[in-house]
């Protein structure tokens, strides 16, 4: 039962397929067939379901507020964890069934959910890139520096993405701006050794 259930979420998640509803009805997994819905357009059956489980299930709560946020009705609230743990996770999966419309009615809250976690931005800001939607993540992660500066992730993050481009100037700002914050943060020390070599 373990690897079918991992094979249906396999599914689900990676393969643009929602053949695996059907599992997941049969076997009382109401969280996953909620998603199954979502990503189908059944965003009212998808709501009735996370709300069913949402007392046992954190990330129930966390897609009924999904949901209120690609409606633009916002009833729900996520908490910092949610937003943490599933942000990113979440619009990945979304832009992998080509909903960009969820994607972008999700994000336009991004200044809301920052006042919940201030890390928000870069949270779509990586997804973004990841997606080869760079230009879109550039925003969000400036806009990321601009909301929340300290946080070493980001910048070692904007290190990573100007040293894919070769733009080393920019690399080194970027490097120094982390280990400024955080001076043994190890991966940009790693790469400030590399950017020796590229100089």
């Amino acid at each position: 039962m373990i690897s079918e259930y991992k094979k249906a979420i396999e599914k689900l998640l990676a393969r643009n397929d929602l053949s695996c509803r059907q599992f997941f009805r049969k076997h009382g997994y109401t969280l996953e067939l909620a998603y199954c819905e979502l990503l189908d357009d059944n965003l009212e059956e998808a709501y009735k379901l996370f709300e069913f489980v949402k007392d046992n299930d954190i990330r129930a709560h966390w897609g009924m507020f999904m949901i209120s946020l690609i409606r633009g009705d916002v009833k729900e609230y996520p908490s910092y964890f949610e937003l943490r743990n599933f942000l990113e996770i979440d619009l990945n999966i979304l832009i992998n069934y080509f909903k960009g419309n969820y994607v972008e009615n999700i994000i336009r809250y991004a200044d809301f959910m920052f006042t919940i976690n201030p890390e928000v931005h870069k949270f779509i800001g990586r997804v973004l890139y990841n997606n080869r939607l760079k230009d879109n993540a550039m925003f969000f992660l400036n806009r990321a520096k601009d909301y929340f500066y300290n946080d070493p992730e980001l910048h070692y993050l904007l290190a990573y993405i100007y040293y894919q481009d070769k733009d080393y100037a920019n690399v080194q700002t970027a490097l120094d701006n982390c280990l400024y914050i955080l001076p043994d943060y190890y991966p940009a020390v790693s790469m400030k050794r590399k950017l020796l070599n590229k100089i």
